[in-house]
């Protein structure tokens, strides 16, 4: 049974012998680059890159799922790059955008 489905990935358009499966695989690094980065401080989070980390994931996610085969590892890696460039954006918002009127506040009152 599982040397049935070994074969079958094997020999799959989108398997281990294509270049349309080792990109996606290789493309995790950025991933799990951009997870590592969760603890770095918010003041240290670049804009342009994380919206071209989720615009990337968000539209090559759209992609893997209308080429024929489907890409289903393309897709997931996709997923993530979307989901972790999103959430690094959302750190740097509040950090700089709603962290910073409870600090301006009594600022303004001293």
């Amino acid at each position: 049974m599982a040397a049935t489905k070994l074969q079958a990935l094997w020999n799959h358009p989108a398997g281990p012998k294509t270049i349309h499966f080792w990109a996606p695989t290789f493309k995790w690094g950025i991933s799990i680059a951009n997870i590592a980065d969760f603890s770095k401080p918010p003041e240290k989070i670049s804009y342009p890159q994380q919206v071209a980390v989720a615009c990337t994931g968000l539209v090559w996610s759209r992609y893997s799922l209308v080429i024929t085969p489907k890409n289903w590892n393309l897709f997931s890696v996709n997923v993530a790059m979307a989901g972790t460039g999103l959430y690094q954006l959302s750190r740097k918002i509040r950090q700089d955008y709603l962290s910073g009127e409870k600090e301006a506040a009594p600022q303004l009152e001293a």
